[in-house]
C-alpha cells in the first residue's frame, strides 16, 4: 500500500501491535477494497464505549482464542470502525482517537473537528 496518509496528512502511523489492530492485523488502520466497514479510527478503549459496542452486536471484549483475539479492555487501542465511532460521538460516548494513526478515510465520515475533540492528550493536532 503507497504511504498512506492519517488525518493530519503526515504518514499514518501504527495504532496498536498488542493487541494486533487493523482490517489487515498490520497493527496499522489502514484500509481497501475489502474493508467494508472502514476500520480506520484508531482509538483507546474505554468501558463505556466497550459496553456501547457490545449492545450494538459487536463484544470487542469477549476473547475469542480460534482468531487469537484476547478481548479489548479499556486502555487498549483498536481500529474502529469509522461510522461505530462518529455513533458512540453522537451518543456522547466517543473513544479518544489518536490522530497519528487514525487513517485519512475517516473524514469521509467523521470531521476532523470531531476526532480533534477526541484526540489523546498528547496527541493534538498541532503535535
Amino acid at each position: 500500500m503507497a504511504d498512506p496518509k492519517n488525518v493530519l496528512g503526515k504518514s499514518l502511523q501504527c495504532c496498536c501491535q498488542s493487541p494486533r489492530t487493523g482490517f489487515y492485523r498490520d497493527g496499522y488502520c489502514q484500509t481497501g477494497p475489502d474493508d467494508f466497514g472502514r476500520h480506520v479510527v484508531c482509538a483507546q478503549m474505554t468501558a463505556e464505549f466497550l459496553a456501547f459496542t457490545q449492545a450494538r452486536g459487536n463484544d470487542l471484549s469477549t476473547p475469542i482464542p480460534a482468531y487469537q483475539f484476547p478481548g479489548l479492555k479499556p486502555g487498549d487501542k483498536w481500529c474502529l470502525c469509522a461510522s461505530r465511532w462518529q455513533e458512540a460521538r453522537e451518543a456522547g460516548i466517543a473513544p479518544p482517537v489518536d490522530l497519528h494513526a487514525t487513517h485519512e478515510k475517516a473524514l469521509e465520515i467523521i470531521a476532523l473537528e470531531d476526532l480533534i475533540t477526541h484526540a489523546l492528550p498528547s496527541n493534538g493536532a498541532n503535535a
